[in-house]
């Protein structure tokens, strides 16, 4: 589309400057994960910097579920790790989760400086870039941050240049090449190593892969706490 002005940002330690759209992409495992809790019915994601700030949700609402990681490690007294897999199996229904992370959860928290605010994996990726198009429909230019919060990685810039490929219809970029940059990326290796059992191969299987749904994941910046909703594609 020609009214469409995008800038590409790597990592969570720069301020990303001001946007109609930010995207903000956490192929492994953030955003893929809060893909999978929506497939699983759940009802909000709650994003927050600190474990100290999860906990202090949870005494407050009990009927919470924490869920996240420390250097992609579980974190201790949470209930829910940062793995796919287990969200694929887990009883979500109608639960709010409160999810801190590394890199996904990070970036979205200094990327409020938007009108909308989108989160992805390469799971959702395609709605996502064509939900923002619709946007862009309406507006003489708009601008849009794509932000791949894994800094100095290939996996979040792979799926960064697919959104992108699709926002300006360029069709230059097959959706199979992105999986192998993902698959052959720095920080899914050690899913493959066998000596770090922390880390569940079959949550590649998620990361890699585009999964159908009908809806997109925008982030609602109105409350105290920011939150991921579902939104009709």
């Amino acid at each position: 589309m020609d009214n469409i002005s995008i800038r590409i940002f790597q990592g969570t330690t720069q301020p990303y400057p001001p946007a109609d759209i930010n995207i903000v992409i956490d192929v492994i495992r953030a955003f893929t994960v809060s893909h999978i809790a929506f497939l699983r019915k759940a009802r909000e994601v709650l994003l927050v910097n600190t474990v100290e700030e999860a906990f202090a949700l949870k005494a407050l609402n009990p009927n919470y579920l924490l869920a996240g990681e420390i250097a992609g490690i579980p974190i201790p007294h949470f209930d829910l790790d940062n793995s796919p897999h287990t969200f694929s199996v887990a009883y979500l229904e109608d639960k709010t989760l409160v999810q801190k992370t590394s890199n996904g959860v990070k970036a979205t928290l200094l990327a409020l400086n938007a009108e909308t605010i989108l989160v992805t994996g390469l799971s959702n990726a395609r709605n996502t870039a064509m939900h923002a198009n619709k946007i862009a429909e309406g507006k003489d230019i708009c601008s849009i941050n794509i932000i791949a919060s894994h800094e100095g990685d290939d996996d979040d810039l792979a799926c960064a240049e697919y959104i992108q490929d699709i926002l300006l219809n360029q069709q230059k970029i097959k959706v199979d090449g992105i999986k192998s940059r993902i698959l052959d990326s720095r920080p899914a290796q050690k899913f493959f190593d066998a000596e770090k059992i922390e880390f569940d191969a079959r949550d590649m299987n998620y990361c890699a892969s585009e999964i159908a749904c009908d809806f997109v994941m925008l982030v609602d910046k109105s409350a105290d706490i920011p939150r991921i909703i579902m939104k009709a594609k």
